[in-house]
């Protein structure tokens, strides 16, 4: 062992878990060919991508090359319907890979969705890959548990996701342990300190911190550096130093509109904002009719494939009973129903899909639909990955994007319009801090070979 090698082991940034690709298809994007390749030398690894970067295709290069050096099949999890776009876009590449309900192994990399692991022996598999990873945080405790037991055993494991809120260190904590690095709360420990406040200073700016975790003194270069080791973020090829060409996105149009409610809440004589949640929740159904109404008319006037988002059961059934040409998604349809309507949709055999963000907000590519409505909620994450179902790379038209709240929603339309620009500086400083990081890594190198002391 030279000194170099010493070093990287310590530092975690060099995981020595993967192995030399042996097959990289000539249809990868120069940038995806590296990020790609990066992955498989790694073995274990995060691509936290912007939607429409092909993280599919990267996810399915990556498998091939883990089934050829292992001989085994490579287990892909999907969110719900996630598993028929994967084994279309496997089709169109030429990659043998087979959707799965039932735990039956039919190719060398078998596609499946979270909900159905139980039917998978890990023993079979020579490794996993975890799509839309960040949407594990939704899961219960069960389902949650079995994906963590499922992921330990396995020598090569990858995370693909966009990644929304990058200044969420629990989530990246979360995906360190689950690749087998640093624990959540070693994490924690060697990075962070808590000092109870409300913000912490980062470059001269004062950022929210609601748990109270900001980083120790000169420890955030290095928390960086250690993240580099093994996860990869950006939101554009030129974020590694590649062309843009064919990842520029088209105009996003935000339309908001106030509806007025027909009456006031009990007790008062005109609208104000409502405080807390409790009247936020009370000021959503007291307006269900006047919101639904207000999207009827706004998709009902146009013949374009339109997505329809909502927050609550009555507020999907009445737009379903509004919209003739609608159909509803909800908790209450099997997996094999709420499939099969997705799959209309993304075929374009149905014009105006109505469902929660909960549902159907992640992974899907629904680039042949340019109309969005919200019911806007507190959630950013949520927010983010409805509109980016529709405004993402392959996109080809402007984006019109209809946001539908009352005079009594204002500070929650406030609140989410602050967490969005909080996420996008945020992320602007991960892919700085990882590109430097990169460069760092790529400069230190000590080749000069060392005998170690015994202690050592």
């Amino acid at each position: 062992m030279n000194f170099s090698e010493f070093i990287q082991e310590k530092t975690q940034l060099d995981g020595k878990f993967g192995f030399e690709p042996i097959e990289i298809g000539e249809y990868l994007f120069p940038f995806q060919a590296y990020i790609t390749e990066w992955a498989i030398r790694k073995g274990r690894a995060a691509l936290f991508e912007d939607c429409g970067m092909g993280k599919t295709v990267q996810e399915l290069e990556w498998s091939k090359n883990v089934h050829i050096h292992t001989g085994k099949p490579v287990l892909i999890l999907t969110p719900l319907s996630v598993a028929s776009q994967f084994e279309k876009e496997a089709q169109q590449f030429g990659i043998d890979a087979e959707k799965s309900r039932n735990g039956k192994i039919d190719a060398p990399i078998v596609i499946t969705n979270y909900e159905r692991l139980h039917y998978f022996n890990p023993d079979d598999f020579g490794g996993v890959v975890c799509d839309e990873s960040s949407i594990l945080k939704s899961f219960d405790g069960v389902i949650k548990q079995q994906i963590t037991d499922f992921m330990r055993k396995k020598e090569y494991r990858l995370l693909g996701t966009a990644t929304a809120a990058p200044n969420d260190y629990t989530e990246l904590g979360t995906s360190s342990e689950a690749l087998g690095y640093l624990g959540y709360m070693d994490m924690l420990g060697r990075f962070f300190t808590n000092k109870k406040r409300t913000s912490h200073q980062m470059h001269g700016k004062w950022r929210d911190s609601d748990d109270g975790w900001r980083f120790r003194g000169h420890a955030e270069q290095n928390f960086w550096r250690w993240v580099s080791g093994w996860a990869r973020a950006l939101r554009k090829p030129s974020d590694l130093g590649f062309d843009d060409n064919g990842f520029i996105l088209p105009k996003l149009n935000i339309n908001n509109h106030i509806v007025k409610a027909n009456k006031p809440a009990p007790g008062m004589l005109f609208e104000l904002p409502a405080v807390g949640w409790q009247e936020v929740r009370e000021e959503r159904r007291r307006t269900i009719p006047e919101r639904c109404q207000m999207v009827a008319d706004l998709v009902n006037d146009t013949e374009d494939y339109a997505v329809v988002w909502c927050n609550l059961n009555d507020e999907g059934d009445l737009l379903e009973e509004l919209i003739p040409d609608a159909k509803q998604i909800a908790g209450k349809h099997s997996d094999e129903e709420k499939e099969e309507l997705f799959d209309a949709f993304s075929n374009g055999e149905l014009r105006v899909l109505v469902t929660k963000p909960v549902i159907g907000a992640w992974g899907l590519n629904w680039q042949h639909a340019n109309h969005v409505t919200y019911f806007p909620t507190d959630s950013y994450e949520q927010w983010y990955q409805a509109i980016r179902r529709v405004w993402r790379f392959g996109q080809k038209r402007e984006v019109n994007v209809d946001v539908i709240s009352t005079l009594g929603q204002k500070k929650v339309l406030e609140n989410m319009q602050k967490k969005e620009q909080a996420a996008s500086e945020m992320f602007t400083e991960l892919v700085a801090h990882m590109n430097d990081s990169i460069q760092i890594n790529r400069r230190h190198s000590y080749s000069k070979e060392m005998e170690l002391p015994q202690w050592l």
